[in-house]
């Protein structure tokens, strides 16, 4: 099953979510150098605290699973031209 786990974005609040994986993402790719892409960030909601994660996730009750692919963003949407 290729099915991505998703936060419950009835339960949180996404910004907050967003902007905390996004901070722990971007200071895993400055620090990491040319290393493997992760799939995601695993965030803990009671804590706060998150990892970056490089296979798909068993999460347990209290944790979400940002995908790398919504922290960047998709550029495709960006510099659209109508022909």
């Amino acid at each position: 099953m290729n099915a991505t786990p998703s936060p419950r974005w009835d339960r949180v609040n996404s910004r907050q979510l967003i902007a905390n994986a996004r901070s722990i993402y971007f200071r895993y790719l400055s620090d990491a150098g040319r290393s493997a892409e992760p799939t995601g960030v695993v965030l803990c909601s009671r804590s706060g605290e998150g990892r970056v994660v490089f296979d798909m996730p068993t999460l347990l009750p209290d944790e979400d699973f940002v995908s790398t692919q919504l922290l960047r963003g998709k550029s495709s949407r960006r510099g659209l031209t109508r022909g």
